[in-house]
């Protein structure tokens, strides 16, 4: 069997086609628990210190149902264009392991809060709509702790602080026919849900975990495969790799005629294969009844409008607006929309000024501005970057398209204008940045560099192209990056081909 973990697929794959479902479970930016009042703040606080009898599940405590946790699903519900039912409730999810105080997770089983939406996502074969099946809410797990004690045994400890945080689950109907494609739909979720507001969805810090479901079937066949879970995928890229992996498995077994059991499997990155965790369950297994301590929640179609009503422009929208209004091209749109940082900037600098063209701002901000902002941690009120603002930064590429400032120049300026704060302006008047366009002062820059390049002069006249470049780089080092580089290299360029130097 192949334990190859590429993403391409295998000659198998030419017979099977792969169904892949996927389950999201995400933390949601609530100040306190599902049920209980205790802080969602637990990021690097002391093991067991955010607990309270209801999260603890000690017998005689009660519920009470966190509004904004079920305002955030209700929002994610009408971001991915789902239904709402006019009623809602709440069910007891039973199983026993140690993370799970009470023997049982209160979740929804039959009656979600949001069902049958979708979302489109783009992928190398193109666009992909992907239905979703439900959203629902629920109360997190404790934390389990493996460890090694003093004396050299194993151990296993358990974290109460996260037990009872907020949990929206979302599942895919089985759309998904790649492992590029289950990639492709993790990262979009994850933009919408943080674009909406609804959650961080840091994978690396366990606020969004990817499940999958994968299966294979004969091509052009209806019935479904055995479903194998593949969980512990903390990145995106282990999300294409397991399940690629999973995939080229599964084919190679079928292949050679072996029977595929329902298993949960684990993903292990360092080596690049899955591994079997436990038989997997179904829904059967958890013995699903209603949670006797909590009401049915009604929805009021007045409180759902509102919600939607306080819908931020969504990214798919943000996408196609920033093609047809703006002129970007899919591929401009996507990183500025792909990156909230990005995003902000260049709403603020058209805001700005309108009249700067899209397409200067874009390449500012996903060019040098977008770099510095995974240097620079800090940022404004406004979430620009370090000391930016967005008049100035309106400022800069104002100076450019006009020709005061060569783009050499302008990316010293705005460094030190993200670094500092200052004004554009003082840093081009104290750094004596003006760009030189004059014809007659360029001449005299070209006639410099031609008598001290003879060697490049030769290179050229000996058919090496190449030594343009080179020249050109001489003379906006003796300007300071001060020349204008176009104007520069085409009076280089005639020069040579003119016999001179």
């Amino acid at each position: 069997m192949t334990t190859s973990s590429a993403v391409g697929p295998s000659s198998a794959l030419a017979r099977y086609e792969p169904v892949i479902g996927i389950e999201v479970h995400c933390q949601l930016r609530t100040a306190s628990k599902m049920f209980c009042s205790c802080s969602t703040a637990y990021d690097g606080a002391p093991p067991n210190t955010h607990t309270c009898p209801v999260c603890l599940g000690l017998p005689g405590s009660l519920p009470v149902i966190n509004r904004r946790a079920v305002e955030y699903v209700l929002a994610t519900g009408l971001a991915i264009e789902a239904s709402n039912p006019a009623a809602t409730r709440w069910d007891r999810k039973n199983y026993y392991y140690p993370d799970l105080p009470k023997g049982y997770q209160i979740s929804q089983y039959d009656l979600p809060l949001a069902a049958n939406g979708r979302l489109v996502v783009e992928t190398s074969s193109g666009p992909v709509t992907v239905g979703i099946r439900r959203a629902h809410l629920e109360e997190d797990t404790a934390k389990l702790i493996h460890a090694t004690a003093a004396d050299g045994r194993r151990v296993s400890l358990v974290d109460f602080n996260r037990s009872g945080a907020p949990l929206m689950e979302i599942v895919t109907e089985p759309d998904i026919r790649s492992a590029e494609g289950a990639r492709r739909y993790a990262e979009e979720l994850q933009l919408l849900m943080r674009s909406i507001g609804v959650s961080d969805a840091d994978m690396e810090r366990g606020q969004m975990r990817v499940e999958a479901n994968v299966s294979l079937r004969i091509r052009g066949t209806e019935a479904f495969g055995t479903r194998v879970e593949v969980k512990n995928m903390n990145s995106f890229r282990s999300v294409e790799r397991a399940i690629a992996f999973e995939i080229e498995r599964q084919a190679a077994a079928l292949g050679a005629g072996e029977v595929l059991p329902q298993d949960t499997r684990g993903w292990d990155d360092t080596r690049g294969v899955t591994y079997v965790m436990r038989s997997k369950e179904d829904s059967q297994d958890y013995r699903y009844f209603p949670e006797p301590d909590l009401p049915p929640l009604r929805i009021d179609p007045a409180w759902l409008a509102e919600i939607r009503a306080r819908l931020p422009e969504l990214p798919a929208a943000r996408r196609r607006r920033y093609q047809a209004d703006l002129g970007l091209s899919a591929y401009d749109a996507s990183v500025i929309v792909n990156d909230p940082t990005m995003t902000v900037a260049f709403e603020a600098i058209r805001a700005a000024d309108a009249g700067l063209p899209a397409k200067e701002i874009a390449n500012l901000v996903t060019g040098d501005y977008g770099r510095a902002s995974k240097e620079i941690p800090d940022r404004t009120t406004d979430g620009l970057v370090g000391g930016a603002n967005a008049a100035e930064l309106a400022d800069l590429l104002r100076r450019v398209i006009s020709g005061d400032l060569s783009r050499a120049n302008a990316k010293e300026v705005l460094a030190e204008h993200l670094s500092t704060g200052h004004r554009v302006g003082e840093i081009v008047d104290r750094r004596g940045f003006r760009q030189i366009s004059d014809s007659g002062a360029l001449e005299a820059v070209v006639d410099e560099i031609l008598t001290a390049n003879p060697t490049a002069v030769a290179d050229f006249r000996a058919g090496k192209p190449q030594a343009v470049g080179f020249l050109v780089g001489q003379a906006m080092k003796a300007t300071r990056g001060q020349a204008n580089a176009a104007a520069i290299q085409a009076a280089i360029r005639r020069r040579l081909e003119a016999g001179e130097g």
